[in-house]
């Protein structure tokens, strides 16, 4: 980077502290959005829980472009010279360095200043392609009054005493149905980690001191440390019946948290004045996790993606594979390719689709959208959007650039768009998400195997059954979860929903995906004479939003051992009964657990064990 000679501008200064101002108004209202989770909690709010979801994700849009409105209107902002843009950002470091959020004051100084720039600027030297501020060690200004983190030092027979005084510290305003039965639960859960073990000198409880909400949870995120040992865990707060709160649960160790922090589950909320200290805690717990999925899951989005990008050009620069077709079913609306040593697939929508796709790009965007800001209950992926992405050309199989020639023409553009000598393949408009195995690959593995070895007893014949019956069920509950959470398919193919690494079930293709609310669910009439019942056709009125359930049985269970398996396990989702009594209850207002963990998890909460109810106050 070359520096200016003086950092002498006066608009560069007054346009830097213009776009720092910009940021602290966001965050300032991001956090307290997320804030008031703690009263929508108490309160039983689940209707507004949603709505602030869905609401804060559109914060960071609106305060970038406030502040690209007052940019050009006080100060001209596109028609200043280089050398000012260079010292703004110098003077913007310089503003960083006792900030508490650097990193996502860094971002947000991108996003405005990418609005403005020519993209031929997009370099270190006016944006921040690499972080110039360290998030290492940043602490609070008040760390008497506010820290990240809560530190417990029981002794052997104090635990149960400090895992109660660890509760009653977030100061819920909702007495508890049985705190004193619920806490012992979590203390009978733990006690395997150190009951049999030398306590050592460490011995401690570390608690992240903000509850974090999600739809009709609050959850406790911590670690117990004992010697060279760290377990994290967390403690799901419900509510019972009745309106008062349970403990539902622990869970303990780094898988049960992957699945709490679900790239296919809603964002957080979470009130956090250092941001970056959280990521670090929760890294230390799940540190297969990458930080841009942690930024996401605590609904600082933005961030994730500037994340994601610096770890996807530094993986591009360190491979040499190519980029190509991916594997499985080509989709009709939806063109998907991969990178093989990259665990992410790219999507970009077709120009064009088959007639019975009556849709268009803007309503397949607004079905991307709407699945952004609803609750995914763990079964629908996130997905990352980005404009105007170059890639090397020399990295691309010329299959794939042909296949995007030929189905999307209008999103691509091959080109030394920046004149320096290096030609790009551009994709106008590309979605992101994790890499998944298709499902319908993942059965026809076990059809395969099932198909090879016949041999009673067989380990490989075995296995394979086991694979075949755990994803039948997986998709069946995937489809359940998803109903409970208002959401339709629309396409239930196996092919649009994959395997994750820990065995769940994910829907990820929403071009037809619609709210239950919005369709009408039917039996198919009777066939009115022996003509009817002997036509291919079907001779029934079908409107938009009509669905048959009973219809899903011949596309779905052709094969003989899916159809058992499906049958014996998930046989009400071909009666139209099943569909209409949800939709019903959801009309009403009524909204359903989905919970990020199995039910073996969870507690027994049926006799009560303690005495009269405390309130979770101090």
């Amino acid at each position: 980077m070359l520096l200016p000679q003086r950092l002498d501008s006066p608009v560069a200064h007054d346009i830097a502290k213009a776009m720092m101002d910009g940021f602290n108004r966001h965050y300032r209202l991001f956090r307290a959005e997320s804030a008031r989770a703690k009263h929508r909690f108490e309160t039983a709010d689940w209707h507004g829980q949603q709505r602030a979801q869905k609401e804060r994700i559109a914060f960071y849009d609106l305060r970038v472009r406030e502040c690209f409105k007052r940019l050009e209107s006080e100060f001209n902002a596109g028609a200043l010279t280089m050398d000012v843009w260079q010292q703004v950002k110098l003077l913007y470091i310089g503003m960083l360095v006792d900030h508490r959020q650097p990193e996502l004051a860094e971002s947000f100084f991108n996003s405005v200043t990418t609005k403005i720039l020519h993209r031929s600027y997009f370099q270190n030297d006016f944006i921040f392609v690499r972080p110039a501020v360290s998030t290492e060690y940043i602490e609070s200004a008040d760390p008497a009054r506010s820290s990240t983190y809560r530190a417990y030092y029981p002794k052997q027979d104090s635990v149960l005493a400090d895992i109660r005084r660890m509760v009653l510290d977030f100061g819920l305003h909702v007495p508890f149905e049985d705190f004193e039965r619920d806490t012992l639960c979590v203390y009978k859960a733990l006690s395997p980690l150190f009951a049999n073990q030398r306590l050592r000198a460490n011995f401690q409880i570390q608690v992240l001191s903000s509850l974090f909400y999600r739809n009709k949870g609050a959850y406790v995120v911590g670690k117990l440390i004992n010697g060279f040992q760290e377990v994290g865990f967390a403690l799901p707060i419900l509510h019972a019946a009745d309106g008062r709160l349970v403990i539902d649960a622990l869970l303990q160790g780094e898988d049960d948290l992957l699945m709490l922090f679900s790239f296919a589950r809603a964002y957080f909320m979470v009130d956090m004045e250092i941001p970056s200290a959280y990521v670090q805690f929760l890294r230390s717990l799940m540190p297969r996790k990458p930080r841009a999925e942690f930024y996401n899951a605590l609904g600082l989005a933005k961030q994730g993606k500037t994340l994601f990008y610096r770890d996807y050009l530094h993986h591009q620069r360190h491979s040499t594979d190519r980029f190509r077709i991916a594997p499985g079913i080509k989709g009709m609306v939806m063109l998907v390719f991969d990178l093989p040593s990259f665990p992410f697939v790219f999507k970009v929508i077709k120009d064009f689709y088959p007639p019975q796709k009556d849709t268009t790009r803007e309503q397949i965007r607004g079905k991307y959208l709407l699945v952004k800001q609803h609750d995914r209950v763990g079964r629908m992926a996130d997905t990352l959007e980005f404009s105007d992405v170059a890639f090397p050309h020399a990295r691309f199989e010329q299959a794939l650039i042909d296949e995007i020639l030929k189905f999307a023409p209008s999103q691509i553009e091959i080109s030394d768009r920046d004149g320096d000598g290096q030609v790009e393949v551009i994709l106008k408009h590309v979605y992101i998400e994790r890499r998944m195995i298709p499902l319908n690959i993942y059965l026809q593995e076990a059809f395969d195997v099932l198909k090879a070895n016949s041999g009673a007893g067989d380990t490989a014949l075995r296995l394979a059954n086991e694979q075949l019956e755990r994803a039948v069920v997986e998709y069946g509950n995937a489809i359940k979860d998803l109903v409970a959470a208002n959401i339709f398919p629309g396409d239930m193919l196996w092919k649009n929903f994959g395997i994750t690494r820990h065995g769940k079930v994910v829907f990820y293709d929403y071009d037809e995906i619609e709210y239950i609310t919005d369709c009408n669910f039917r039996r198919v009439p009777a066939p009115r004479n022996e003509e009817d019942e002997m036509s291919g056709e079907v001779w029934y009125t079908v409107r938009p939003h009509d669905v048959f359930p009973e219809t899903f049985g011949p596309f779905l269970l052709g094969n003989p051992l899916v159809r058992k398996v499906f049958m014996q396990h998930h046989a009400d989702l071909l009666d139209v009964t099943f569909w209409q009594t949800h939709q019903e209850r959801i009309q009403a207002g009524h909204v359903y657990d989905v919970f990020p963990y199995e039910q073996d998890k969870r507690f027994n909460h049926r006799q009560p064990a303690g005495p009269t109810p405390v309130r979770a106050s101090i």
